[in-house]
């Protein structure tokens, strides 16, 4: 596990490919209104990747135009676990708790641990 906190993890070396909101509206065939909307509902995760930019949606939360099965669920998890977007994004984007990372086996459809890792964080 990473001695690094999850808020003060580098996101932008965790995570390959961002999307601005224009962008993430593109891919999933909504606007960009829906997308902001979507992330103040927690059904997708946004954050500032690097100092001086803007807020941007990680690539690897769409798939097929849609957003990844489970993210909704598991992002409103994490939030009762009082985390912010920021530390959904490091947590889903790191190898600390799983053989693998949580975003990876959410995209194979293997969520079920990913979930219940996400059920006792902070216990």
């Amino acid at each position: 596990m990473s001695d690094v906190p999850l808020a003060d993890r580098d996101l932008d070396s965790l995570v390959d490919e961002w999307l601005d909101w224009s962008q993430a509206a593109a891919v999933l065939g909504v606007t960009p209104g829906k997308v902001r909307t979507m992330i103040k509902e927690h059904e997708l995760a946004a954050a500032v990747p690097a100092a001086g930019g803007g807020p941007k949606v990680p690539a690897l939360l769409i798939q097929d135009g849609m957003v990844v099965k489970g993210i909704p669920g598991l992002l409103t998890v994490l939030h009762d676990r009082h985390f912010d977007d920021r530390e959904c994004i490091a947590w889903l984007f790191s190898d600390d708790d799983l053989p693998g990372r949580p975003i990876d086996a959410l995209r194979e459809n293997r969520g079920s641990e990913v979930k219940r890792r996400a059920q006792v964080l902070g216990y």
